[in-house]
Formats: C-alpha cells, structure tokens, sequence
C-alpha cells in the first residue's frame, strides 16, 4: 500500500476495523463492556485529528470517543502508549507534569498507543470500547501493511 495518501490510509484502516470489531464481539468479555460502542481517534503529527464512532448507541459512543481522544490526546503529548507511561510517572522515572499533564488527568487504561506507518509517519491513537488490551490489538492490526 505504497504512495497512498495519509487520509486514505486512515481510511483504509478504519475500513478494517469496523471487520474486527464483529470478530472481538464474539469474545465475552469484550462484547460486555459496550456491546460493540467504540470508537478510535487519530492524531496526525501536525495536529489533524480524525475519529470514527461504530455502533448505534449516541450516548455510550460519546463517552467511548471522549475516552479514545484522552488516550489519543494522552500519547500525542508523550510519544508512550497509555498504561506504560502511568508507570513511569508513579515510579517517578518521568516528571508528573513533565508532559503537561497532570496525574488526575493521566487516562491510566491501554487502549493509546504511537502507530508508525512505513513512511515513519507517526499517528498518535486511541481506542475505546473493549478491553485494553483488545483496544490495542485492534488498532495493531488495522494498521500493520500500511
């Protein structure tokens, strides 16, 4: 998937997420926690931000669309996924507010995480609605190729 443009390699992943969602649904655990109601935001290095909702219920995909840009928002100031950079911060390796972030602020779930495209583009991005560590796997997957 070379030379394609960076909206339509986003695109192109968030295509291939609304697949994977059905496949996590059929793990219990994951099917629980919001019924299939996530939602994924990406920040471009320069700022851009792009998200999708999938589901059909409003509420719930707000709060998963406003925990996926913490965790999107969350990696973009640190370059660390969420969950590993809480660590650093309560084992005093990093500053609390070394980044501008505050610990009350800190998202403290999996789910953010920096993606490098094969251009070494890297996109700072957040999923919610699923297990952790499922919100990391998803967003590894759509993107790999790309």
């Amino acid at each position: 998937m070379e030379n394609l443009t960076l909206d339509v390699q986003i695109e192109v992943a968030l295509s291939k997420i609304e697949g994977l969602i059905t496949e996590y649904m059929l793990v219990e655990e994951d099917l629980r926690i919001s019924n299939g109601n996530v939602a994924i935001c990406i920040i471009t290095p320069d700022g851009n931000i792009y998200g999708k909702m999938y589901g059909n219920d409003k509420p719930r995909l707000r709060n998963s669309y406003r925990i996926a840009w913490t965790k999107a928002s969350q990696v973009w100031l640190t370059g660390i996924k969420t969950g590993d950079y809480e660590k650093l911060v309560f084992n005093n390796v990093v500053d609390e507010n070394s980044h501008g972030i505050e610990a009350p602020d800190l998202i403290g779930w999996q789910g953010g995480q920096p993606i490098f495209l094969k251009d070494d583009t890297c996109l700072s991005i957040g999923f919610s609605g699923f297990r952790g560590v499922t919100d990391l796997d998803i967003v590894t997957r759509a993107f790999e190729n790309l």
